[in-house]
């Protein structure tokens, strides 16, 4: 209990409303109005809106800008409220042309996130922990039928979870792209796995009938080694994979990114 007797919820909602005033209080126009204003809305209440936006925990906190949503915040988290207020408070109103170059710049990266592996999912989670019942199905579709992916988490970026909403002209996740094109969601998923065509679309795992032959370095014997490599290819933690003298990466990349790694076999 908080003060008063009051519940810790509460007394972080009270600590909230009180950093929001602080952080409202500042920006103002030449007109001497406030540059940021704030609404409140009960989440049961509005259940439409909660669904547009795709809301799963309560408080969440929806940063707007000339009617387009911005930036979302999920939770009661005070000092990162804050920093979000004053951030998009002190950046203002682009001009049109700072925005066409802003726009140029995600549509570029957006191209690249599509590209960035044969088949990409975009999804909300990630393949291990799913946040969403339609990406865990997805997921499961993909791998019973040993399809190799690799999936971005558009919870870990906004910019990203709302851009290629536009980009794709695709409202929902999860998104499925091969070679960069978007074949689409759950539904037609299902279908072309109904229809047999699944297979013939995305790219298959790779089988490994031979084993992979590789020697290894005990980091551990050698301390000068084990410093000096992190800096020699500019890569901080342990353990390291190369191929024919080139870093492949570590655990992470070689679990995300078989497909791409050619090992000699025995």
């Amino acid at each position: 209990m908080g003060r008063n007797g009051e519940a810790p919820q509460v007394a972080r909602m009270h600590a909230i409303n009180a950093r929001l005033k602080l952080a409202l209080g500042g920006p103002k126009g030449k007109s001497g109005k406030r540059l940021v204003d704030r609404g409140r809305l009960e989440a049961e209440a509005v259940p439409e809106v909660s669904e547009k936006y795709e809301i799963s925990s309560v408080p969440t906190f929806l940063f707007f800008k000339n009617s387009q949503k911005i930036d979302q915040l999920d939770g009661a988290h005070a000092p990162e409220l804050t920093k979000k207020v004053q951030r998009h408070a002190s950046s203002g109103s682009f001009p049109p042309s700072a925005n066409e170059h802003l726009k140029e710049d995600l549509n570029l990266r957006l191209k690249k996130l599509t590209h960035a592996a044969p088949c990409m999912l975009f999804m909300k989670g990630t393949p291990q922990e799913p946040r969403c019942g339609f990406s865990k199905q997805m997921v499961e579709i993909l791998q019973k039928h040993n399809i190799q992916f690799s999936s971005f988490d558009i919870f870990s970026d906004e910019e990203v979870r709302q851009g290629l909403k536009t980009y794709s002209n695709w409202p929902t996740y999860p998104q499925l792209y091969v070679s960069g094109e978007l074949i689409g969601g759950l539904d037609i998923i299902k279908e072309l796995e109904a229809s047999e065509e699944l297979d013939t679309i995305c790219p298959k795992a790779p089988k490994l009938e031979e084993s992979v032959d590789y020697e290894t370095f005990d980091i551990l014997e050698d301390e000068e080694v084990r410093q000096g490599l992190k800096a020699y290819s500019n890569w901080p933690t342990y353990p390291q994979l190369y191929v024919k003298g080139e870093l492949v990466g570590g655990l992470d990349i070689v679990k995300v990114r078989p497909f791409f790694i050619h090992c000699p076999q025995h």
